[in-house]
């Protein structure tokens, strides 16, 4: 059994990692968060700490280096903007780090923590959950032992319904969460140069605070995509079946379509990260390349190849 420290235990993502660690039979030694809103810990971990200022956090992690209660593992669930420095802090102090994605927001502060991996010894790993979706998988086994030479059009459609929190958030300030691109976009774009190659071209055609669409072209695949955080983006098929996320992927004409089998694949990240097996944040530089490179581009509008729902 391992112990964990978990920092951002109030936030969004983090029930997934609580279930994570609960499930693959560790234990929760110290949370920490701003925020004193984690009852959610009482479900699997009662007798966890608890702290509300960071240097009471880092203290305790002190306090038990060496004992029953020394902390192997650190998971990361919060704003994407610090994330760098919860892993560089993670790593320097002997654990191990399980960062939630984006792992960082630009290449070079990657580079930098990979530097920090070296020196300290300790890995830094990053949950990449759409490489572990069985339909996905599929897919790249069919790419994979399709003809070498092909190269596939691909319109990827990806809406998730948010409420005004989130644009008052830290979510809806570019600054600390990359935006649309970085905050919804990652795993989609680790996914399709996990599948179709690495990247050639890219293309901004339309990026606002609540959408943003554009053209890839991978080694194997001419992409044109839609992200959006807005429900008036929803096809009407999903509002009459009462979804608020909505994933699709037209590959050559043909819909894959991939909303559903997503419940536990947080859990299988880390029983693979345990195992010896996971993503290192490594791993993880295409997908940041890619966002970096959308978040410095200047939108060139509905010019050119682009997604329809771009009009929208």
């Amino acid at each position: 059994m391992a112990n964990f420290a978990l920092i951002g235990a109030a936030g969004y993502i983090a029930p997934r990692h609580l279930k994570a660690i609960a499930d693959t039979d560790n234990n929760l030694v110290v949370a920490f968060d701003k925020s004193d809103n984690v009852g959610r810990l009482d479900s699997s971990f009662p007798d966890c700490a608890f702290f509300m200022e960071q240097e009471d956090f880092e203290d305790f992690c002190n306090s038990v280096k060496g004992t029953p209660d020394n902390i192997d593992w650190l998971s990361i669930c919060t704003p994407n903007h610090t994330h760098d420095a919860f892993i560089r802090y993670g790593l320097q102090m002997g654990a191990d780090v399980i960062c939630e994605k984006p792992v960082v927001l630009t290449p070079s502060a990657l580079e930098e923590l990979m530097k920090v991996e070296e020196e300290t010894g300790h890995h830094a790993y990053t949950i990449l959950q759409l490489r572990l979706h069985e339909s996905i998988i599929a897919l790249k086994k069919k790419i994979d032992e399709g003809p070498t030479d092909k190269v596939y059009d691909i319109d990827l459609t990806y809406i998730t319904s948010r409420g005004k929190w989130y644009y008052a958030s830290w979510k809806g300030n570019d600054k600390k969460s990359g935006g649309v691109a970085a905050d919804i976009g990652i795993h989609f774009y680790d996914m399709l140069q996990w599948i179709f190659g690495p990247v050639q071209e890219n293309i901004v055609h339309i990026k606002k605070y609540d959408r943003v669409a554009g053209y890839l072209r991978f080694k194997k695949a001419r992409v044109r995509y839609f992200l959006s955080t807005n429900a008036e983006c929803l096809p009407e098929k999903a509002v009459q079946e009462g979804k608020k996320t909505y994933r699709t992927l037209m590959c050559d004409g043909s819909e894959f379509e991939f909303s559903d089998g997503f419940a536990d694949l947080h859990t299988e990240n880390y029983r693979k990260i345990l195992n010896g097996n996971g993503f290192r944040i490594s791993e993880a530089m295409p997908s940041i390349k890619i966002i970096d490179e959308i978040s410095k581009a200047t939108p060139v509008g509905l010019v050119g190849d682009y997604h329809p729902l771009a009009e929208s």
